[in-house]
């Protein structure tokens, strides 16, 4: 895998972790705010949504007006091009 592929597999990784986490907002927003630390915030989002360390900290590097409609709509447009871009799929 050339460098292109694997940057390409990690942003569309992290785009996937960011897009299940809008679809389910209120799970993870109560995740959060039940969460002692940030860590374990981060941990127990990763375990809800299935993803490492990295998709984790991102959706909780998220803002919250980032969680609107027409956010969601971009980032599943940008990881439908990563995803044409990949000759095997992710």
């Amino acid at each position: 895998m050339d460098e292109d592929e694997r940057q390409t597999r990690q942003e569309l990784m992290i785009l996937d972790a960011v897009l299940q986490a809008m679809d389910r907002r209120d799970e993870v927003f109560q995740i959060i705010g039940d969460s002692g630390d940030e860590d374990e915030a981060r941990l127990r989002v990763g375990q809800l949504l299935g993803v490492g360390a990295l998709g984790s900290r991102f959706v909780l590097d998220m803002q919250a007006k980032g969680f609107t409609r027409d956010r969601r709509q971009a980032l599943a447009s940008r990881a439908e091009e990563l995803r044409s871009k990949l000759p095997d799929g992710p």
